[in-house]
C-alpha cells in the first residue's frame, strides 16, 4: 500500500476553476488513476484529511468519494479506509474517453455553427493534435 496522504496529487481545487468542488476533486482522482500516479490498493486520505487539505467541506469530498465509488474506481472498507479498485484504471480511462467524445462533440457542434464546413473541422483537429 502507498503512502495514506497523496492528496498533494489532485492540487489545489477552486470554484473560480470551474464546475462544482467535488466534480474537480473527482476528475483529478479519476485522472491520477488513469495515469497511473494512484495504483490499484493505494489508500486514498479519508474524508476529513482530505477535506482539511483541500480546504473545502467533508461533504465535498464524501459526495466525490460516492461518485468513483458508484463508478467502481474506488471502495471503502470500514474501518480501514478508501482504496483504489483493481480495475479502477480501466473504468477511470472509460470514462475520461466518454467525457472527451462528449467534449469533441460539443466542439464539432460548435464549429459547425461558426460556420466551419467538414474538411475545415478536420484541418482545424489536425492543427491542433500538431500543437499548431
Amino acid at each position: 500500500m502507498a503512502n495514506p496522504h497523496k492528496s498533494w496529487l489532485i492540487g489545489p481545487i477552486s470554484l473560480a476553476a470551474g464546475g462544482t468542488l467535488y466534480q474537480q476533486i473527482v476528475d483529478r482522482l479519476k485522472r491520477e488513476v488513469s495515469e497511473g500516479r494512484l495504483r490499484p490498493g493505494d489508500i486514498l486520505p479519508s474524508f476529513r484529511q482530505l477535506a482539511e487539505d483541500l480546504l473545502v467541506s467533508v461533504i465535498t469530498v464524501k459526495r466525490a468519494y460516492e461518485e468513483l465509488e458508484r463508478e467502481g474506481i474506488i471502495y471503502r472498507r470500514q474501518g480501514l479506509g478508501t482504496f483504489v479498485a483493481e480495475g479502477g484504471q480501466d473504468r477511470s480511462c472509460e470514462a475520461k474517453q466518454k467525457a472527451a467524445r462528449e467534449l469533441f462533440r460539443q466542439a464539432v457542434r460548435e464549429a459547425g455553427e461558426a460556420g466551419l464546413q467538414p474538411p475545415e473541422i478536420l484541418e482545424l483537429v489536425k492543427r491542433i493534435i500538431g500543437g499548431k
